[in-house]
């Protein structure tokens, strides 16, 4: 098996966003989910997962936000915050933010300064996005893995990729495909 250079970042695979019934579900989960499968391999304990949390207590914008979502109240261990399922054994590195980007100091560390960071997960239109924008402006080359990331719905999804890639060279769009193809030993 090559190596895929670089970290990868997962974002937020948590039932929260896998379950249809969730008023947050991400339609084409699985999708994105069956592209960090194929991932996942190729770049071994180079991996981090994050997961999206409420605050223990909202301030400024974020209270009309949980105003809006009150079911996300839930302290940092409710089943919603969990890894779906096929990823819990993946929690070897997980990082928790209660922001929407995930471009912590504790990911850029791990990326390094010089560092790749390969982005996959969900949603392409809110985390993935702010995640991407942040690491740009620290000076980090970003790739987007369009096939292993899914938006609220298609056409955002794509809205979202085509801006991303307007970033280049700070931020490039690709597929898993293209990405494993490029990997090296």
């Amino acid at each position: 098996m090559t190596s895929a250079p670089g970290l990868l970042a997962v974002i937020d695979m948590q039932r929260v966003f896998a379950d249809p019934a969730s008023p947050w579900a991400t339609p084409r989960f699985a999708d994105a989910a069956a592209g960090v499968r194929r991932l996942l391999p190729a770049f071994g304990d180079r991996v981090a997962f994050t997961r999206f949390l409420a605050p223990g207590q909202p301030t400024g914008a974020w209270r009309a936000y949980y105003a809006r979502w009150p079911f996300a109240l839930q302290p940092p261990d409710a089943e919603l915050w969990e890894l779906a399922d096929e990823f819990a054994g993946h929690m070897g590195h997980v990082l928790d933010a209660t922001t929407f980007g995930k471009w912590t100091p504790e990911l850029a560390e791990r990326v390094g300064p010089e560092g790749r960071l390969v982005l996959a997960g969900v949603s392409t239109d809110c985390c993935v996005l702010s995640t991407a924008l942040a690491a740009a402006d620290a000076g980090t080359e970003v790739l987007v893995v369009a096939d292993a990331c899914a938006g609220v719905d298609n056409a955002s999804h794509a809205r979202t990729l085509h801006v991303l890639d307007l970033y280049r060279p700070l931020i490039r769009v690709t597929t898993v495909d293209d990405l494993l193809a490029g990997a090296r030993p």
